[in-house]
């Protein structure tokens, strides 16, 4: 039996009992310490909300899929906003350009609180500009759970290098192999009817089943995951705008409820063996996705310094 969590946390995401260092100030209250603790707290709300303004812009996307992004994480952080704790990154981790201004990234994390199942979520754009001319774009978001809850996922991105081309990648991949845990499949997959979602999209003429290079991805996917490419004829790329606005918009945005309704904010029953194993794939997994694609393609597009800089900070968010 699922149990509604959401929205029962006590403390707001800036409240001063957020963090361990406003619960010193709190306990010690001397004026100097009160000060400090009002200062900093001022510090990160600044930045936080700047980061926030930054990447809620996605100034090089179209309409219609700025409009996708700014509702699907909306919807994300109203619903879990009792649960997450500010962005602490660095500023310059948080939104990052070249010298050049050829290529940009802006990075917005916000952790869960420690009684929350929420391990993190994770917004991001990407903007690179190929040197064949156009660029590549890639807007994405995620939620991942800790080990306090044995539910899948959340995974969004969205690829275009072109007006006319895009890749979806549109998943709740499992976090326990579903075929040693059947109730799983049935409770987050059959239960859902997730795959009605994947077969109305694939109904568009325009999309066609896309296979990712990378064998992981495939292998942590779920039997239900959307991967799709889209391609319009050439220069028809308000036929593109159409299918996000009418198709890929609707259908995210019905797949992000399954999982804040049966995933995020389903009160699940983990025992301690359940909740090593978790600990143990979950960090795995995330351990090889900084490996195969952080690590990698991050380098080519903001110089090795910057990559570095940049990885190690989302480290502290990955490595379980």
């Amino acid at each position: 039996m699922e149990v509604m969590i959401c929205g029962h946390f006590p403390y707001s995401p800036l409240s001063p009992l957020s963090s361990s260092s406003y619960h010193l100030s709190i306990s010690t209250p001397s004026r100097s310490r009160l000060q400090l603790s009002a200062c900093w707290k001022s510090v990160m709300e600044t930045h936080h909300n700047q980061g926030r303004t930054k990447f809620l812009e996605f100034p090089f996307v179209s309409g219609p899929h700025k409009n996708l992004m700014v509702d699907l994480f909306s919807t994300l952080e109203n619903r879990l906003h009792s649960q997450l704790l500010p962005c602490s990154l660095p500023l310059d981790v948080q939104h990052y350009q070249t010298q050049t201004g050829t290529a940009q990234l802006s990075l917005h994390i916000r952790p869960g609180h420690t009684d929350s199942p929420i391990d993190f979520v994770l917004g991001s754009w990407v903007h690179s500009e190929l040197p064949t001319g156009g660029s590549l774009d890639i807007t994405s978001l995620s939620g991942y759970l800790n080990s306090s809850n044995d539910a899948p996922n959340f995974v969004f991105e969205m690829i275009r290098s072109s007006p006319t081309m895009l890749i979806l990648i549109l998943d709740l991949p499992p976090r326990k192999d579903l075929l040693l845990w059947p109730d799983d499949l049935k409770t987050f997959y059959e239960d859902t009817q997730l795959e009605t979602h994947r077969q109305a999209l694939e109904r568009v003429p325009e999309v066609q089943p896309y296979f990712s290079p990378s064998l992981f991805i495939r292998t942590v996917a779920s039997p239900t995951a959307i991967m799709v490419r889209i391609l319009t004829e050439d220069g028809d790329g308000e036929r593109m705008e159409e299918i996000i606005r009418n198709h890929i918009h609707p259908i995210s945005k019905q797949v992000l409820g399954i999982w804040l309704d049966h995933c995020a904010c389903a009160k699940r029953e983990v025992g301690e063996a359940e909740s090593s194993y978790l600990k143990k794939r979950d960090g795995l997994i995330r351990s090889k996705t900084i490996e195969v694609d952080l690590s990698s393609s991050f380098p080519r597009l903001f110089g090795t310094e910057a990559a570095n800089r940049i990885v190690e900070a989302m480290k502290e968010y990955f490595i379980v």
